[in-house]
C-alpha cells in the first residue's frame, strides 16, 4: 500500500509537544496544525504511533479533505475514497463526527450521507447490496469546519490517554496526556527526583516514571486496528518488540507522591504497579503544610485542587499561598504547577519564569514554571 497521511488530534496547546515527540521517533513529514498533528507513513508507522505517542489523543488515517456546501458534494467526494482498501465485506464501519460554522450543520444528516456513500462504493466493488457489519470495527469520523470536510478512519479505539494502568482514580483526575505534557515541560530526565505534593491517583508521577524509563505509553493496551484483516499481525508484534527494546530501566529516576487521602494513596500504588513503575515511586501520607525537601535536586510537578475541580476558590488560594511559602527559590529546585486561577501568581507570591496555556478538559489553565 502507498504511504498514508495520519492525523493525531491533541489537546489545544500541545501541538508543538506532540509534533516534537513524533519527530523524535523519526516519523516523516510531521506538521503541526490547530488541534492536531499530521504525518506520513505506512501501517508500521501507525502501530508505532499508537504505541509510543505520549501526548496525542488518537491516531487516525486522513483519507480525504475537501470543501462541501451541499449533500451532493459531500456524497460525491466521500464516494471517491477507495474504501475497499480499508474495509472488507464483513467489517463494521459506523460513522460519527461534528460540524461547526458550516452550511452542512446537521450531524445526523451528514452521518447518513457519508454512510450511504461508503455503502454505495463498497457495493459496486464487492457486488453486494447489503453488509452485515459483523467484523472488526472501522470507525469513520468526519469533521466539517467552515465548509471544509475531513474524512478520517480511527485506528486507536479508546483514546490514547487510556494507557491501561488507571482503572481506578480519585475525583477529577488529570488526563494522562496532559500529565505527560507537564512532565515534558518540566524537562524530566532519567536521573531526576520528581515530587508531586498533591498526587491524587498518581498520574503525574507515573507519567514521569514512564518517560524517564522510556516505557511506551501504549504497551499494555490494545487498539482498534489490531483487529483489521488489512494489517498483518506481525506489524503489531514487530512494533511492540521495538517499543520494549527502547526501554531503559537502568537509570536512577525516583519519585515521591504525597496526599492527605488514604484511599487516593492506595489507588496511586495500584496504578503504579499496573504501569510497571511501583519500584520507582513512593506514596506517603502528608499535608502540603508539612512539605520538606529530600534532595539537593528536586523536580516538583503538581496539579493542586482548585475552584471548578474540588475546592472553592478561597480554599484553593489558601493552598497556593502555602505552596508559595514552601516552594522556595533555590538552586536545584524547579516547580511546574497547573491552575485555572488567573490570580495564581499573585497568591503564590511571585511571577512564573515561564507560562504555558493548556486545557484541562474544557477548563482553560496555565502551567506555571519556576526554575530560576
Amino acid at each position: 500500500m502507498e504511504k498514508m497521511t495520519f492525523c493525531a488530534p491533541c489537546l489545544l496547546g500541545l501541538e508543538g509537544i506532540c509534533a516534537n515527540d513524533l519527530k523524535f521517533y523519526g516519523f516523516e513529514n510531521v506538521r503541526a496544525e490547530n488541534g492536531r498533528v499530521l504525518f506520513d507513513g505506512d501501517y508500521n508507522t501507525m502501530a508505532r504511533a499508537n504505541l509510543l505517542s505520549r501526548y496525542c489523543e488518537r491516531i487516525q488515517i486522513l483519507l480525504s479533505e475537501f470543501n462541501a456546501e451541499s449533500f451532493d458534494e459531500l456524497f460525491d467526494n466521500v464516494h471517491l475514497i477507495p474504501w475497499e482498501n480499508y474495509i472488507s465485506k464483513y467489517d463494521s464501519f459506523p460513522v460519527k463526527g461534528n460540524c461547526l460554522n458550516s452550511k452542512l450543520h446537521s450531524v445526523s444528516n451528514c452521518q447518513k450521507i457519508i454512510k450511504k456513500a461508503v455503502v454505495d462504493r463498497l457495493s459496486s466493488k464487492y457486488s453486494q447490496s447489503w453488509f452485515e457489519e459483523s467484523g472488526a470495527v472501522h470507525q469513520i469520523q468526519f469533521l466539517i469546519i467552515n465548509d471544509k470536510v475531513s474524512i478520517l478512519l480511527d485506528t486507536s479505539g479508546q483514546g490514547l490517554h487510556k494507557r491501561g494502568y488507571r482503572a481506578n482514580s480519585n475525583d477529577a483526575p488529570i488526563k494522562e496526556t496532559l500529565a505527560a505534557a507537564m512532565v515534558d515541560l518540566a524537562r524530566v530526565r532519567p536521573n531526576h527526583f520528581v515530587v508531586d505534593t498533591m498526587c491524587g491517583s498518581g498520574t503525574i508521577l507515573i507519567e514521569a516514571a514512564m518517560k524517564a524509563l522510556r516505557i511506551a505509553p501504549g504497551i499494555n493496551r490494545t487498539f482498534s486496528a489490531e483487529g483489521w484483516s488489512q494489517i498483518h499481525g506481525s506489524v503489531w508484534e514487530k512494533e511492540r518488540e521495538r517499543a520494549r527494546e527502547l526501554e531503559n530501566r537502568d537509570c536512577s529516576f525516583e519519585a515521591i507522591g504525597y496526599d492527605i487521602d488514604d484511599e487516593a494513596l492506595e489507588i496511586s500504588r495500584e496504578n503504579a504497579r499496573k504501569a510497571g513503575v511501583s519500584d520507582r515511586i513512593k506514596f506517603i501520607k502528608r499535608d502540603i503544610r508539612d512539605f520538606e525537601f529530600h534532595s539537593d535536586f528536586e523536580t516538583i510537578i503538581t496539579n493542586p485542587p482548585y475552584g471548578e475541580r474540588l475546592l472553592d476558590v478561597n480554599e484553593a488560594e489558601k493552598l497556593y499561598k502555602i505552596m508559595g511559602e514552601k516552594f522556595v527559590r533555590e538552586k536545584g529546585k524547579s516547580y511546574t504547577i497547573i491552575s485555572p486561577d488567573d490570580d495564581f501568581e499573585r497568591v503564590f507570591g511571585r511571577k512564573a519564569d515561564k507560562r504555558r496555556k493548556l486545557y484541562n478538559g474544557m477548563l482553560t489553565c496555565q502551567v506555571y514554571m519556576y526554575f530560576k
